[in-house]
């Protein structure tokens, strides 16, 4: 049995979500975890923000704008019956969602942000649940956080692993071994007095794969409007290349540098459990797409790139002379370990450190206050950080031609340029 994870994009409207029966009769039982339907998060997050501001009656305005927009799609999904179904299961869960505006808690608002923004994932399982049902497939649908214990870490929650596999063995175990699809949330769990948590970036990945591992499932398969995962961003890079398989550790090391891929956390279980995953096109199914698992020949890589741009190159020099040995780098990590300031990259000589940051203004500015007591800084804003894996002496020179380098390290597989 395996998991299928489908995301914002392939529920963006009624049409697309019916489109996906084909590939659930062609794998049924299947264990399915689904994403917000597209921008409902981000309508969400709004309505936090109103209640947050004591501004309830926008808040209860935009929830009730948010209902009617979903009321709509399931009339577009569903027919009579199913509709009328559809209608009060809806209601029930806006009802809820009234309530989680009515106590927000502007003095916590991580708390109050997962009580409101959980409730994505309900609202869009709920409606394809009752589409199976009309289709008659035989499937089911599971409030995840009956299933996924957590601790109350409030957008980011730590998943209880044992409690969590328990509950999964018990309850999602038995309804696929029934033979039953089980439609279930990603991306939200609960905490033991039933707090709703939501589980930090790619959640909807993440309960895909540890719910993959707690069952001990052949694979997961994210099915994404792309043939598979590419070479580079192919917003920022014309002509990328389709990576067929890909190894875990290579997916971490990407995603390290700042790719927008799976996400390391995501990658953990399935390594653990040697589950492959897959990224598929959920637009044209006989496309084979792309593999991450265990072991993969890197000969067959094409360069792996990535670009981020908004960066600061930060550069730290004693104002004695001092050299940057064990003492000064362990106070200097310290000063961004306590600032949460993540450095990008890292070179160190005599008496200067250097590191490339995200242009956060205010944590940039903190940053160099605190840095300014003890040391002189020097800084470059408005500067990229270029990171190709697996490169070649012509991709380098065709990607920084043209551009003032500032810094540049090399390894065997790993080149890595601050431009301008």
């Amino acid at each position: 049995m395996r998991v299928f994870k489908f995301g914002g994009a392939s529920i963006a409207d009624a049409g697309r979500m019916g489109a996906l029966l084909p590939i659930i009769r062609e794998e049924v039982p299947v264990l399915i975890v689904m994403s917000a339907l597209g921008k409902t998060t981000n309508a969400l997050e709004v309505i936090v923000k109103l209640a947050c501001d004591n501004k309830e009656d926008e808040a209860l305005a935009a929830t009730r704008k948010l209902e009617q927009e979903h009321l709509d799609f399931a009339r577009g999904l569903l027919n009579d019956t199913h509709y009328a179904m559809a209608v009060d299961a809806l209601r029930a869960h806006f009802a809820e969602l009234e309530q989680a505006v009515h106590h927000t808690d502007s003095a916590r608002y991580d708390y109050s942000y997962d009580q409101i923004v959980c409730m994505g994932e309900v609202l869009s399982t709920r409606m394809f649940s009752l589409f199976l049902l009309q289709s008659e497939v035989n499937s089911e649908w599971t409030d995840v956080r009956n299933i996924i214990r957590t601790d109350h870490t409030y957008r980011d929650g730590v998943v209880d692993w044992a409690y969590s596999k328990h509950n999964a063995e018990s309850i999602l175990g038995s309804l696929l071994k029934q033979g039953k699809t089980v439609i279930t949330q990603g991306f939200i769990g609960a905490t033991e007095d039933g707090k709703s948590v939501t589980l930090g970036r790619e959640g909807s990945d993440y309960t895909a794969a540890i719910l993959a591992a707690m069952l001990h499932l052949e694979s997961v398969t994210i099915w994404k409007d792309v043939a598979g995962l590419q070479n580079a961003d192919p917003k920022l890079f014309p002509n990328t290349v389709k990576i067929d398989a890909i190894s875990f550790n290579e997916v971490i090391e990407m995603a390290f540098y700042g790719a927008q891929i799976i996400h390391p956390k995501t990658i953990k279980p399935l390594q653990n459990n040697n589950i492959p995953l897959y990224v598929k096109c959920f637009l044209d199914k006989t496309l084979p797409g792309s593999v991450i698992r265990g072991e993969v020949d890197a000969a067959h890589y094409p360069p792996l790139i990535v670009l981020k741009d908004h960066q600061v190159l930060v550069q730290v020099t004693t104002k004695d002379f001092s050299f940057i040995t064990e003492d000064n780098l362990s106070r200097l990590y310290s000063i961004f370990h306590d600032l949460k300031v993540k450095i990008n990259l890292i070179q160190n000589a005599a008496i200067s450190f250097i590191a490339c940051i995200d242009n956060r203004e205010d944590k940039v500015k903190a940053l160099i206050q605190a840095l300014g007591v003890d040391y002189k800084v020097a800084i470059n804003d408005h500067v990229n950080l270029l990171t190709i894996r697996h490169f070649t002496p012509e991709i380098i020179f065709d990607l920084t031609k043209g551009k003032q380098i500032l810094l540049r390290q090399e390894t065997r597989k790993t080149v890595q340029v601050v431009m301008k």
